[in-house]
């Protein structure tokens, strides 16, 4: 057995799957949501989806004042579906971590001093890695066997200098730790992978852009199956429009909303969760301002316009820094299942070689296909992307050895 238990936690949320590494088979999946939460219930929803207990769900509300608490409410949940944890042969815990700073470029096994440095590394990344940081602590303290992190900027350290490099002042920048480290990186590395796999070609031979467009969205420049440029910086504000995120913006714009009296509070909040698509047509779901748009609604419209050509405008800057493109690759939730925004990006593209066959980009298919037409000099394809299972083979590989 290769049983992993991929966690992937936030502030005030534990999202978890029981994979199996070597098939990418789940067994078991669930969320627990607001943990910590004064004034809140805790909620557990849980699904098994094993042999002997497919179907089986457990939710739950309850008291979680703590990442503790939240596993063991996970274990609970395990037990009242029929299968307890310790019967599962769970063999290693992988966790995804957003920040690795510049120091971790591998999976990497979790020892005190890994767990203190994740935690140190919250100053790059304070939405991320400090509940990334607790949930370490209590999953360690719960399941007895190796821990490792998967670093979202792990693949991004490929990335040449003179890409990742902000042209401020160098002392600086090098004092503050202030780079282009990006993010989404397991993404882009299982997606390229298996877009690769998927026209048969080695990905030592493509050079490749690949869209992640979900509620956090980042574009990635990939040469050979290494990251050379990606959209998402310092943090995962810079880029692409987002679902509450506005990706590119002047950074002096925002000394003047500064000056004019906004607290360093309140302009987070605004760029972090009330920005990109929420900012500007009132809904981070995609579903809704597109129904919106398709209505009639101006707001809408606009919000759309500038999600696609920010996504061309990235499009064409890795066109460049590529030298051109063998593949063209959209993923996550939006990338995935919504064509018209997959057509909104790619329309006017085809002198560049990209062009969409409108059937196959409009037919519901699962899995890795061919949405451009025969003729695209580029390929232009949809691919699922599963950080679960990638996180799950890449521990899984580190602790078998």
């Amino acid at each position: 057995m290769s049983n992993v238990l991929v966690i992937n936690a936030g502030s005030s949320s534990i999202k978890y799957q029981l994979v199996d590494a070597e098939t990418g088979e789940r067994s078991a999946a669930g969320l627990v949501e607001r943990i910590g939460q004064r004034g809140s219930e805790g909620r557990i929803v849980h699904r098994s989806e094993g042999e002997g207990s497919a179907g089986a769900r457990f939710e739950r509300e309850l008291p979680v004042p703590d990442h503790t608490a939240g596993f063991s409410a996970m274990v609970e949940a395990f037990a009242a579906c029929g299968t307890p944890v310790e019967g599962l042969d769970i063999r290693a815990v992988g966790h995804r971590v957003v920040q690795g700073g510049s120091e971790f470029f591998e999976p990497t096994l979790i020892d005190d001093r890994v767990a203190d440095r994740i935690l140190e590394l919250g100053a790059l990344a304070p939405l991320h890695n400090p509940g990334q940081y607790q949930a370490i602590m209590a999953a360690r303290a719960r399941f007895d066997v190796p821990h490792v992190a998967v670093f979202d900027t792990a693949f991004h350290q490929t990335i040449p200098q003179r890409a990742y490099t902000y042209a401020i002042d160098r002392d600086v920048a090098d004092r503050h730790g202030v780079r282009r480290y990006g993010f989404h990186g397991v993404s882009h590395q299982v997606v390229s992978r298996r877009a690769a796999a998927f026209l048969g070609r080695p990905i030592e031979s493509l050079r490749q852009i690949v869209l992640h467009l979900g509620n956090g969205a980042s574009a990635c420049a990939i040469d050979g199956g290494r990251s050379v440029d990606t959209s998402m910086g310092f943090t995962p504000l810079e880029g692409l429009v987002m679902g509450t995120r506005g990706g590119d913006v002047d950074p002096g714009a925002l000394l003047h909303l500064l000056r004019a009296g906004l607290e360093t509070d309140e302009l987070d909040a605004l760029l972090n969760r009330g920005s990109g698509l929420a900012g500007l047509a009132g809904s981070n779901d995609f579903r809704d301002v597109w129904a919106a748009a398709e209505a009639g609604d101006g707001a809408a419209r606009l919000a759309l316009d500038v999600y696609a050509h920010r996504a061309r405008h990235y499009i064409g800057a890795y066109l460049a820094v590529l030298g051109g493109a063998d593949a063209l690759v959209f993923t996550a939730g939006v990338g995935e299942n919504h064509a018209g925004i997959r057509a909104r990006i790619c329309g006017g593209l085809e002198w560049l070689g990209v062009e969409i066959d409108p059937s196959r980009n409009e037919a519901a298919a699962a899995g890795p296909r061919r949405i451009g037409t025969d003729a695209s000099r580029v390929e232009v394809l949809v691919v699922p992307t599963d950080e679960e299972a990638e996180i799950a083979r890449q521990s899984w590989r580190l602790v078998a050895g």
